[in-house]
């Protein structure tokens, strides 16, 4: 892929997804009792790492300077859910959604990891784009 004829301009994505723990899953996760540690601290790092190693691990996806990274989580207690979003920013000729869901799967991911002591049935879910800007393709948002 060649990138040499982009224009660098400011780039941003947000991603979100979510696991659905269960009952067990999610009381231990209120009542941060995992014998891991903190669970969302964990994610936070994890989610942080996957934004900065995407090239690694995406074939053909360029490394770039990545400028800032957000990482929310929200518990749905009803669901006995909890969501994760992440937003990335850089400055470049590439743009930043395969960093952005990557950083939710990473998240996701090490949130079930820490928490699959309580039981495997735990599934991660709707990992998606949310919105990004820059870049000649334009702006996009979700419509859903």
């Amino acid at each position: 892929m060649d990138i040499a004829a982009k224009e660098v301009t400011v780039r941003t994505a947000k991603a979100a997804g979510s696991v659905l723990l269960g009952a067990e899953a999610f009381d231990a996760l209120k009542r941060g009792e995992c014998p891991k540690g903190d669970v969302l601290a964990t994610a936070k790092v994890a989610a942080l790492q996957a934004v900065k190693s995407t090239p690694a691990i995406i074939p053909m996806c360029h490394p770039i300077l990545i400028e800032a990274v957000e990482v929310e989580f929200s518990l749905d207690e009803a669901g006995k859910s909890v969501g994760v979003t992440v937003a990335v920013k850089s400055t470049g000729k590439t743009g930043v959604e395969m960093e952005a869901l990557s950083g939710v799967a990473g998240a996701c991911l090490t949130i079930y990891d820490m928490l699959k002591y309580t039981g495997k049935g735990m599934t991660v879910e709707r990992i998606r784009l949310l919105e990004k800007s820059g870049g000649r393709s334009g702006d996009y948002r979700r419509a859903d």
